[in-house]
């Protein structure tokens, strides 16, 4: 994205101000490092020396300082007089303009050329600092949408590599999956794990990754020496971008790789208040320096890995109980998980029921819900009769330990007898699990072993906490479940009132037209007025049942959508005819600038319409009178959605109206939300309208948003696919 805007600011400037040499330098306000990203010498682009940060002091940095373009037909010369060493040779003519954005100087831009004959002119300048203004703008934005995706993809990575850091409790492929982690996640080419030796209380390498010298393992180095040492007890990062200058680095590293250290980055390893060691990372792939960003992300990962480390360690240093403690967390983790897969409350059942059947190495097992004195089966193992098909109600609630654990919310364990039997032939002992919501009981899980041993007390508590975790998951299911009736009941009842209102609502909007048209006799003027007051309810009515039917369809995920190649232009002739009536009426201008060649879009004609309308409609109803309206549109790139379609049409309704307080922004979305400004109340409306627009724009692969200023007035943009 940003080199692509790099590119096009060469194009336009280059087009129409001759240039052989052109550079845009960055200036960065935390380091005050000038960082060169785009370099383009005697017309041949270098991206190698590009993202570079520039040490020795160039002619752009006085326009940087100063804010202020400079222009010069010799270039060697203003450099002299400035006091700058002249870094560049051949160039005549030169001139650079500072980048503003805003209130500050992010970098500045510079061309030049090597023809004796030829010198800038002010005008020239004036044009490139026009082009330099415009420039910044886009630049500041495109390195805003990389510094975000960045962090998006940062965030990303660390929720994966912690998800690989609890996936092993053994210690070694841990660190070695702790390095290579942290070197992927900057992008470095090398790096090293140090760890605190119990013995020695030194550091010594345990793990190397890139052109490291083997030797290097399990070597020793003084916790006092070094950048490793000086993080070590300053427990603090260190970030060194210019090693050779640094005599704190010591590199280890092979000279026979010829392998050169750039810049480093170390970060501390501890757990709570204890160092354990160091993480150190080496030389970005791209070339760029560390920076802060790099060094917080690195030390968010450090902190993952340290109690990763750590809870490796106490695996190997415990004795069998942990392991097995361990082992029981870590099964009930992906039983969460398994559980948190889905709504479904039969697949919940299934699930508790089959791991514990598993876990405690029962022959038997079935889950049954609580219904008045009887236990409903709902899933079951290992039992043949054909009796204990789920749903069907097969034990009493006076079946040994089921009564006790419903009253009392306690696990009952029961040794059978033959006045007792169990649900098999051959079962010696049972186990009645209670599946607790709140203060009642409303399942069991019951359990049969073939010996007569009782299950021990940690069985039993791993039982107790897979049935917490069932009864959340079920609760959950059961409320889905009701929700998802609830919504369909809704959708139904709307579906049947729209259809039973559509008939009548006819009925009285066309008798009143025939009243009106004076079809049964002359009116006066009184009823002319009373009749137009219940033409305009009607059709009040009909938007709010249209609007009802398709939120409806929207929630119940049937609304169809007829997709096709349009035209947007004609789309929206077509609306501006429908409302020029009501534009009219308040006077109100209508500015449109829809280029002829606007491409087709991927589209519904009839909701496209209803979008522009509903926008439209709403732009009129919240102007004052004499006021303007703006709607413009543009195909372009689709910088709004970086999942989305890579081209879209971007259409804006602006307009000079009330606009929306700061308030009612978050909430202009929501479903029946209406505004309490007074000015808003004004106009009549159901709440309805841009909650359907957003939905009728999503689902149809594009975005919307809007800018509102108080009192001065809205923008409404919104996007959608360019037909391909």
């Amino acid at each position: 994205m940003l080199d692509d805007i790099l590119e096009l600011i060469y194009a336009q400037a280059t087009q129409i101000i001759s240039a052989d040499d052109f550079h845009i330098i960055m200036h960065d306000e935390k380091t005050k490092d000038l960082i060169e990203i785009f370099y383009l010498q005697e017309n041949d682009r270098m991206p190698q020396l590009e993202n570079q940060i520039i040490t020795n002091k160039i002619l752009e940095q006085e326009v940087i300082r100063l804010r202020r373009p400079i222009v010069t037909p010799d270039y060697s010369k203003e450099c002299q007089t400035r006091g700058i060493p002249v870094s560049k040779t051949g160039i005549y003519a030169w001139m650079g303009v500072p980048l503003n954005a805003g209130a500050g100087t992010i970098g500045a831009l510079s061309l030049a050329k090597r023809d004796l004959n030829v010198t800038y002119t002010h005008q020239q300048l004036t044009l490139l600092q026009s082009i330099a203004d415009q420039a910044a703008g886009a630049i500041v934005k495109a390195r805003l949408l990389e510094e975000t995706q960045r962090r998006a993809r940062h965030l990303q990575s660390l929720n994966e590599v912690s998800r690989q850091l609890t996936s092993t409790l053994e210690l070694d492929p841990l660190l070695k999956s702790i390095l290579h982690s942290a070197t992927d996640i900057l992008n470095c080419e090398a790096g090293s794990l140090l760890m605190v030796d119990d013995d020695t209380d030194d550091l010594v390498f345990k793990v190397t990754v890139g052109p490291v010298a083997q030797s290097l393992l399990n070597t020793h180095s003084s916790k006092s020496s070094g950048l490793a040492g000086k993080v070590m007890s300053s427990r603090q990062p260190v970030m060194v971008n210019d090693v050779q200058s640094s005599d704190e680095w010591t590199s280890g590293y092979d000279k026979q790789t010829g392998f050169s250290t750039r810049s480093v980055l170390v970060v501390p390893l501890q757990v709570m208040d204890r160092m354990i060691g160091v993480i150190e990372v080496i030389n970005k792939r791209d070339f760029t320096a560390f920076n802060v960003d790099d060094q917080e992300l690195l030390t968010a990962f450090a902190a993952q890995a340290g109690i990763a480390v750590e809870n490796a360690r106490l695996y190997q240093m415990t004795d069998r109980q942990l392991a097995e403690r361990v082992e029981e967390l870590s099964v009930l983790q992906r039983i969460g998980r398994e559980l948190n897969t889905s709504l479904d409350t039969q697949k919940a059942m299934k699930i508790t029921l089959d791991w514990a059947k598993r876990q405690s190495k029962a022959s038997v097992g079935l889950f049954g819900m609580v219904r008045e004195s009887e236990l409903t089966i709902m899933s079951q193992l290992g039992v043949v009769d054909e009796a204990t098909n789920a749903g069907e109600i097969v034990i009493p609630a006076d079946s040994i330990g089921v009564r006790e654990a419903i009253d009392t919310g306690v696990p009952q364990r029961f040794l059978l007898t033959p006045g007792h039997p169990g649900l098999i032939s051959g079962s010696a002992s049972r186990v009645v699990i209670p599946i607790r919501r709140e203060t009642s009981t409303i399942g069991l899980l019951i359990l049969e072993f073939t010996h007569p041993e009782i299950i021990t007390d940690n069985e039993l508590n791993f039982l107790l906490r897979l049935s917490d975790q069932a009864s959340i998951a079920i609760a959950n299911a059961q409320l889905y479940d009701a929700v998802q009736a609830a919504n369909i009941a809704k959708s139904e009842f709307v579906s049947f009132v729209s259809h039973e209102l559509k008939n009548p609502m006819t009925s009285i909007k066309g008798y009143s037209e025939l009243i009106a048209a004076g079809a049964v006799g002359p009116i006066n003027e009184a009823q002319a007025n009373f009749l137009g007051t219940i033409r305009s309810n009607v059709e009040r009515m009909a938007t709010l049942v249209s609007d009802l039917a398709d939120i409806s369809r929207i929630e119940a995920d049937r609304l169809r959508l007829d997709f096709k190649a349009q035209n947007p232009k004609e789309m929206f002739e077509e609306v501006l005819r429908s409302l020029r009536k009501q534009f009219e009426e308040k006077t109100i201008e209508v500015s449109v600038q829809f280029p002829e060649k606007t491409p087709q879009i991927w589209a519904d004609r009839g909701r496209i319409i209803q979008i522009m309308t509903n926008l439209m409609s709403n732009a009129c109803k919240y102007t004052p009178a004499s006021g303007k309206v703006y709607v413009t549109a543009e195909a372009t790139v689709n910088i709004w959605d970086p999942e989305g379609a890579p081209e879209v049409v971007h259409i804006a309704v602006r307009d000079t109206g009330i606009g929306i307080n700061e308030e009612d922004q978050r909430k202009i979305f929501q479903k029946f939300f209406r505004s309490e400004d007074p000015k808003t109340r004004e106009a009549p409306g159901t709440g309805l309208g841009l909650s359907i627009t957003k939905s009728l724009v999503e689902k149809q692969g594009g975005k919307i948003w809007f800018e509102s200023e108080f009192r001065k007035g809205t923008t409404f943009h919104f996007t959608i696919p360019v037909a391909a």
